[in-house]
């Protein structure tokens, strides 16, 4: 089957964006013996964070780049409890919040943040696409 599986990011201080996703979401980093990168298991396809610089030198262009890249990434939450605790966990990690959790038209609960390289994130709570025990989505077709 043909399916994304591996996510980078480019990000400006690597030990920085390693830590600010271990506090934030409890991952851990990858035994992958790496120089230079880090990557984070995530059960069916690998979330990578490498310097910004040497990311852009690899593809071939500038590093410079600012504003909205049109793409957030999302962590689905069990409970609509659990998004506004995220997000400020985010902020108190050095996040920006960009929108506060909120019921959202689409008939779920959620908030928006900007990580310390300027990803936006997503914190959601679905009821359309529940969150199982072991973080996966499951996709109602009702």
């Amino acid at each position: 089957m043909n399916r994304v599986n591996l996510v980078c990011l480019g990000v400006k201080d690597l030990a920085r964006s390693k830590k600010f996703f271990e506090d934030l979401f409890g991952w851990k980093q990858s035994n992958k013996d790496s120089d230079g990168i880090v990557f984070f298991d995530q059960g069916g396809w690998i979330l990578g964070l490498y310097g910004r610089d040497a990311l852009a030198e690899d593809i071939g262009i500038p590093a410079a780049g600012s504003g909205f890249q049109g793409i957030t990434l999302a962590h689905n939450v069990r409970e609509k409890e659990q998004v506004a605790p995220m997000l400020d966990k985010a902020a108190s990690l050095g996040a920006e919040i960009v929108k506060p959790a909120t019921d959202v038209f689409w008939g779920g609960h959620s908030g928006y943040f900007r990580d310390p390289d300027g990803v936006y994130w997503e914190i959601a709570w679905n009821p359309f696409m529940p969150t199982l025990e072991d973080g996966t989505l499951k996709i109602t077709h009702e």
